[in-house]
């Protein structure tokens, strides 16, 4: 039992898991989920009350069982008592000022970093305001490698995504070739296709390949298929770079999503064998997004973004190149509007980033939220200042197959600009060679006969 006395009236929480969700900033989802507070009053005095748990408590009462769900176990199994221990005698509220101060710098935080479990880290985000998400995520610093340098201070990231309604190959060179010659594609050029066949599946990772390696691109490619399919592509021998797999923070929903973490395990193993990678070995990317285990009924009474934060558990125990939260994607039942989209992502991002993830942002809402470009111009200038991993790369920020609004080749051109941001570092290299942009990182004419240009008129 906790509880808090707020103007003359005393407000009682049954369990952990009660208090978690009565702190969370208001959102659609977990009122739907009828776990949300009842009053503004109410969420504040769970926010006092949660401020005095002890960080340790979230090793001792679970919330999510153990015995019924391999993601708690995981977080239990794993966790770091070495890398906790600087940090073991805070409480929630004291976290939060330890997170805020100088002794809190870049090197701390990633040595402290395996010893926070995602619950941790989503208690003290939800006793934060956006600044202080913000400050906090800035100071993380998250490295990955494949075939270049992703997460570097003063650098942003863009993932190509040429998605197309019917998979057509000239409509997906087209717009690869839009987004390269506009300098985007070095965090991943990522389809998400819109059939399921395998040999249509092979043909996009062959034409992918074909792409990068007649050019010599220093990036990576990733057709976003279930997992499954990658088994099999990777089976008949297909240019496999990375698996992708949506994840979600309890056992019941990856069920849902038709996966477990031997699944996962078993896909890794077999992208690492293929030794693709020039830099590094990290051969994962994962999509998250919170609601994903109310949407299941997979969210054993625990808040939204909770759960979220413990998909980040899934994902860290694989050691990813990316991992993004789809944050507005999922639907106004889950994010209303404007306002929630926001604080989700800074959360996502904060939690994300505290765990020791790669974490970057699909800025977006669907056509039925209550939300607008101008949010997702706020959300996208927030998440960049708290140095965000990468960003969604979409023609004219319309993906005509997802059908939903997300950030465009011109978002990043940007964000690169106010804020002077770079492209991964070998990734700059190239566009220099190429003559897309100058020495500056500024984009140049290009000429109609440019050889990625024809190559790719070629290839439609």
């Amino acid at each position: 039992m906790y509880q808090a006395t707020l103007s003359r009236r005393s407000y009682r929480f049954n369990d952990l898991r009660q208090l978690m969700a009565k702190a969370s900033p208001a959102r659609s989802g977990d009122y739907l989920a009828e776990v949300a507070a009842e009053s503004a009053e109410e969420r504040m005095a769970a926010r006092i009350a949660l401020a005095e748990v002890p960080l340790k408590t979230f090793l001792q009462q679970l919330l999510v069982p153990y015995e019924e769900d391999e993601v708690t176990r995981l977080i239990i199994d794993s966790h770091d008592a070495v890398a906790f221990a600087p940090i073991s005698h805070l409480t929630v509220g004291d976290f939060r000022d330890w997170l805020l101060s100088e002794q809190a710098d870049s090197a701390m935080l990633a040595q402290v970093a395996a010893g926070i479990t995602p619950e941790m880290a989503a208690a003290v985000s939800k006793l934060m305001r956006n600044q202080d998400l913000i400050l906090v995520a800035k100071k993380c610093r998250v490295v990955t490698r494949f075939r270049n340098t992703l997460g570097l201070p003063g650098r942003i990231s863009v993932r190509l995504q040429p998605n197309h309604p019917t998979d057509s190959l000239q409509g997906i060179a087209a717009s690869m070739l839009d987004g390269l010659l506009y300098g985007s594609g070095d965090a991943v050029v990522g389809i998400n296709p819109a059939s399921d066949s395998l040999p249509l599946l092979e043909k996009l990772n062959y034409m992918l390949d074909d792409v990068i390696q007649r050019f010599a691109i220093p990036t990576q490619s990733c057709v976003l298929t279930h997992v499954t399919n990658t088994l099999r592509l990777m089976e008949r021998g297909a240019p496999v770079d990375l698996v992708f797999q949506s994840i979600a923070g309890t056992e019941a929903a990856n069920s849902g999503f038709g996966i477990n973490l031997a699944l996962l395990a078993e896909a890794q193993q077999a992208a690492l064998s293929l030794n693709r990678g020039t830099l590094g070995n990290n051969v994962m990317y994962f999509e998250t997004g919170q609601g994903s285990c109310l949407s299941a009924n997979a969210h054993h009474g625990v808040d939204q973004q909770t759960c979220e934060a413990r998909a980040y558990a899934v994902a860290r125990h694989f050691s990813p190149l990316l991992i993004n939260t789809v944050v507005g994607f999922i639907g106004p039942e889950y994010l209303y509007d404007g306002k929630q989209i926001i604080r989700a992502g800074l959360e996502d991002h904060f939690c994300g980033k505290l765990l020791g993830l790669p974490l970057g942002c699909d800025v977006c809402y669907t056509n039925h939220a209550e939300a607008d470009q101008d949010d997702m111009d706020t959300l996208l200038t927030l998440l960049a200042t708290a140095g965000l991993t990468f960003l969604i790369g979409v023609p004219g920020a319309d993906d005509i197959m997802l059908n939903y609004q997300s950030t465009s080749f011109h978002d990043a051109l940007y964000i690169r600009e106010l804020l002077g941001l770079k492209h991964a570092p070998e990734f700059a290299d190239w566009l220099v060679k190429m003559h897309i942009t100058d020495d500056l990182g500024r984009l140049r004419d290009t000429a109609s006969n440019h050889p990625l240009l024809l190559a790719l008129q070629g290839e439609s």
